[in-house]
């Protein structure tokens, strides 16, 4: 038996990436899973993201699995088409017991956006993405939540979201990922009555394929040096804390963000 046989994840922007390791973290632990992006085929930009040809997407290799898996199609920032992503999942596989509101993205060049130059069209690009997307899925589910009294919400902020940097540019993005923090502390000491934990993860420099192809034109081995591990994260890095947050093992963590960074934060 798995630990989440029997419960039913939401997973957003997992058509690729770190989204698509904790879809598929979740499926192995036993959860039916749904599956939200804007593009369900996103995985065919980007040649490290291969999936392999026996598959169409995603959800077809959460089948695979031996669980029950449905994907749909989103605008993350479009909220009735979040909400009505999440209506067809629960009409599908049943109420929402874990939510990883992990859909969301930046804009424009990591060089541009300094704090003192954003520019306002891109700013509200990402705040939508990122911001307002988490708002949007966490709403979709907690009604459910609230009623059985129990559920897991994940919410995925980033590196950028704790620690500034030494450039002080892309804080457009940076911002949006800061409010996700507050944003998560506060749903934490909002839900914690009905038994539901709420809790963040801040990935770091994690080697999905899409930011694999920017580290090696950037120079990989500098971002491997910022951090104590030396390393590149990988998405199983990722998903293994999802793992934690998403089961019995985090019963009485809630308000909390883990960062998945190997050591940059210090």
């Amino acid at each position: 038996m798995g630990k989440l046989d029997g419960k039913v994840a939401v997973v957003t922007g997992a058509a690729r990436g770190i989204g698509r390791e904790y879809a598929h973290r979740l499926a192995k632990l036993g959860a039916d899973v749904g599956v939200i992006d804007i593009n369900l085929k996103s995985y065919e930009e980007f040649s490290g993201e291969d999936i392999g040809k026996e598959f169409e997407t995603v959800v077809d290799e959460l089948k695979s699995l031996n669980v029950q898996a449905v994907g749909f199609e989103a605008d993350i920032s479009d909220e009735a088409a979040v909400t009505n992503a999440f209506q067809r999942i629960q009409g599908t596989l049943g109420d929402v017991d874990i939510l990883i509101a992990n859909a969301g993205g930046g804009t424009g060049a990591i060089t541009e956006n300094a704090a003192s130059e954003i520019n306002p069209d891109q700013l509200e690009i990402v705040l939508k993405r990122n911001f307002y997307g988490t708002v949007y899925s966490v709403k979709s589910v907690v009604d459910q939540m609230k009623k059985k009294k129990y559920g897991k919400i994940v919410t995925v902020t980033s590196v950028t979201g704790l620690k500034a940097s030494d450039t002080g540019t892309y804080s457009h993005y940076a911002a949006t990922k800061a409010a996700i923090v507050n944003y998560t502390k506060n749903l934490a000491q909002d839900l914690g009555q009905y038994n539901i934990t709420v809790n963040a993860i801040a990935p770091g420099y994690i080697g999905t394929g899409r930011l694999l192809e920017q580290f090696e034109k950037a120079g990989k081995e500098s971002y491997e040096n910022e951090t104590a591990l030396k390393r590149l994260g990988t998405p199983e890095d990722c998903a293994r804390v999802i793992e934690f947050l998403s089961t019995d093992l985090s019963d009485y963590v809630t308000g909390t963000v883990i960062d998945v960074t190997g050591g940059l934060l210090r």
